[in-house]
């Protein structure tokens, strides 16, 4: 099979001819038809995630085909999506608490297991998704990650009627549009002058796009910070009001620089979330298409992962990039 590999932390992905992944006890041979590209698979490329498999497929947005493998759950020629969470320990407090997105054995698609930057690969078939026909498989595949952590991101944000969204790109263009649904006013933070995703977050509903280092128009009620920059959590405390909760949606974030109290004071909240559960998937799967969900996608061939890779760093990208092997 023809692959995008990384083989050292901080260097391009190399093409490469692999044989064919083998699956194991309650693994799924999956044909992939589609992957999501992703600001995590950045993180895991740059080296910004400490100790990942080597040499590593990355990629955790998969949308494929089963072709072999597997137990009951799924059968030959079904559809499927492979996410972020790929394993784990089911016996740890977290797991058993319902809360398997923190189990300290938890192993991640694309990161510790080989992902989604191949024509196939393998997958524990107890943490697969079965995908919601609606969506074409370039259209699925930003579901699996941007729309999942997205969908907890808001959960957690509580019942804010006016949400800020700091960082418009895969992520918050799924959310706007949940948000929206559910009749929550939206504000969109994004870099100076970047108009491209300015226009984007007004034409999926927000009622205003601005400066994300610049003033609020008016008081938030929770603010949503997907880009990964620790200078927009004050920027976003600035932006809140007393009792609010600020939601960091990503695995990696730079620095967060001090700031005085008083941005916090006012029981203000701060908190992060941590990867996805397998019910995260399963709820947010039956919603998007009441939604309806539209995801707005780029589409790259397999090899050139790299490239689209770049344009993702650069936030050149327009809604969502997706390999197509």
């Amino acid at each position: 099979m023809r692959a995008m590999v990384l083989d050292e932390p901080g260097r391009p992905l190399r093409a490469a001819e692999l044989a064919d992944p083998e699956p194991g006890p309650s693994q799924v041979l999956v044909r992939v038809d589609a992957c999501g590209v992703c600001r995590t698979d950045l993180h895991v490329v740059d080296g910004e995630l400490a100790d990942p498999k080597l040499p590593l497929i990355v990629g955790h947005q998969i949308v494929g085909t089963v072709e072999g493998g597997g137990g009951s759950r799924f059968e030959l020629g079904e559809r499927v999506g492979v996410p972020w969470l790929g394993w784990t320990c089911g016996v740890c407090r977290y797991c058993r608490s319902g809360r398997e997105n923190l189990c300290d054995e938890a192993r991640f698609t694309g990161y510790q297991l080989d992902g989604g930057y191949a024509e196939r690969t393998v997958a524990d078939e107890r943490f697969c998704i079965a995908l919601p026909l609606e969506y074409p498989d370039v259209q699925a595949a930003p579901l699996l990650c941007a729309g999942l952590i997205g969908y907890r991101s808001l959960r957690l944000a509580g019942d804010a009627e006016r949400l800020g969204l700091y960082g418009f790109g895969a992520s918050a263009h799924i959310v706007a549009q949940v948000a929206r649904a559910e009749g929550r006013r939206v504000f969109a933070f994004t870099r100076k002058g970047d108009d491209a995703a300015q226009q984007l977050a007004l034409e999926l509903g927000a009622e205003w796009a601005g400066d994300a280092l610049g003033p609020a128009p008016e008081e938030l009620d929770a603010a949503i910070v997907f880009a990964p920059s620790g200078e927009l959590v004050p920027a976003g405390l600035r932006a809140i009001a007393k009792g609010g909760t600020l939601v960091c949606a990503g695995i990696h974030m730079s620095d967060i620089p001090s700031f005085p109290y008083e941005l916090l004071w006012g029981e203000r909240v701060v908190r992060s979330v941590a990867n996805l559960t397998r019910r995260d998937g399963e709820e947010f799967l039956a919603l998007a298409p009441r939604v309806p969900v539209r995801t707005e996608v780029e589409p790259f061939p397999l090899e050139r992962a790299n490239e689209a890779l770049e344009r993702v760093r650069d936030g050149e990208v327009r809604g969502a990039a997706v390999l197509v092997p």
